[in-house]
């Protein structure tokens, strides 16, 4: 049953029991009097008259009682309806958030920013970016790798390489600047070039981030081009606008992840024949 439900069943409750002891207190009180103006009261009337008294006290106190329970039952029942909804609105946000994440766990590339700290040592704690061989340099440690390593994997590697000067070493680090997530976007743009992937980005997000088209793109001609890790080929993705905004090309629109290139050709260069 609702809070509302308890609520209306609980006042009724109280306002009978309440109407209830007024009467029989009331019956009461017109006993005694009517008897004392005719001078007959005996214990016999009296006894009547305490009777009708008890038992209104007896339903008013039920009436105190009823309505405390009222209360508790009407408090537990919103207590425990507040609850699940804050519970919801927790599952939504958290599914809302998600929608943002670009990855689950994130990998450290080059030129990344972090702040490395040694509990108890400012000698060996350090601010130091990402080579583009993807390493770090430290004091004792020397050159650590770091790119595609997340922050946690790299402290436990800093973690064991310092415990061979150190006993127990307490390493944290923290990604200061993300750097290393980034996307391209050239071509007939009206503002090209790099972007930082710090949340999650679709295809036409990155088009509006640009600054849209430029009158002579070809907007039916998007090409991305992504590449793999490692040994994986580059892969070429092609979109088009009027597919993807105006007919059932959705699919088209695709999540964009880091290092990919966005090219928007000229009209020109589409109708050119090639050579």
């Amino acid at each position: 049953m609702s809070p509302d439900g308890f609520t209306n069943k609980g006042a009724s409750l109280v306002m009978v029991l309440g109407l209830r002891t007024e009467q029989i207190i009331c019956e009461g009180m017109l006993s005694c009097n009517r008897k004392m103006g005719r001078k007959l009261v005996g214990r016999h009337d009296v006894g009547d008259a305490m009777r009708l008294l008890t038992s209104g006290l007896i339903f008013l106190s039920l009436a105190a009682f009823c309505g405390v329970a009222h209360s508790e039952t009407g408090g537990t029942a919103a207590a425990s309806t507040s609850q699940a909804d804050a519970k919801t609105r927790h599952v939504n946000a958290t599914a809302e958030n998600s929608q943002l994440i670009v990855t689950p766990d994130y990998i450290l590339g080059p030129e990344d920013v972090l702040e490395i700290a040694v509990w108890k040592n400012n000698d060996l704690s350090k601010q130091v970016q990402v080579r583009p061989d993807g390493r770090i340099s430290l004091p004792l440690v020397g050159d650590v790798s770091a790119v595609g390593k997340t922050p946690s994997q790299l402290t436990d590697e800093i973690s064991s390489r310092l415990k061979a000067y150190m006993e127990n070493p307490t390493v944290s680090i923290l990604v200061k600047e993300v750097k290393s997530y980034q996307i391209y976007v050239l071509g007939e743009v009206n503002k090209p070039g790099k972007y930082p992937l710090t949340s999650k980005l679709t295809l036409l997000q990155a088009i509006t981030v640009a600054g849209g088209f430029t009158q002579v793109a070809a907007r039916n001609k998007i090409v991305v081009f992504r590449y793999g890790k490692d040994t994986e080929a580059l892969t070429k993705i092609k979109a088009s606008y009027d597919d993807m905004v105006i007919r059932d090309g959705s699919n088209q629109n695709i999540e964009l992840r880091p290092g990919d290139l966005i090219v928007v050709p000229s009209e020109t260069m589409v109708v050119l024949p090639s050579r």
